[in-house]
């Protein structure tokens, strides 16, 4: 049960990640798109590399 809890708490940090990204680059003029961008990106890429490691820290190792 508690990696079940644990695989639903990833998804939504994962969820909570892209919706960071949309809030930060959404409704920008294009001229601060451009320097919000690149930021937002990396802090996204950043926070599902993350994930995706303590999400394969829950899989058992192939035998």
């Amino acid at each position: 049960m508690a990696k079940r809890e644990a695989e639903e708490l990833l998804m939504i940090e994962e969820a909570d990640a892209w919706f960071e990204y949309l809030e930060a680059t959404r409704s920008q003029a294009e001229s601060r798109y451009h320097e919000i961008e690149p930021w937002a990106w990396a802090r996204l890429s950043q926070r599902l590399r993350a994930i995706r490691a303590r999400r394969a820290r829950l899989r058992p190792a192939a035998a």
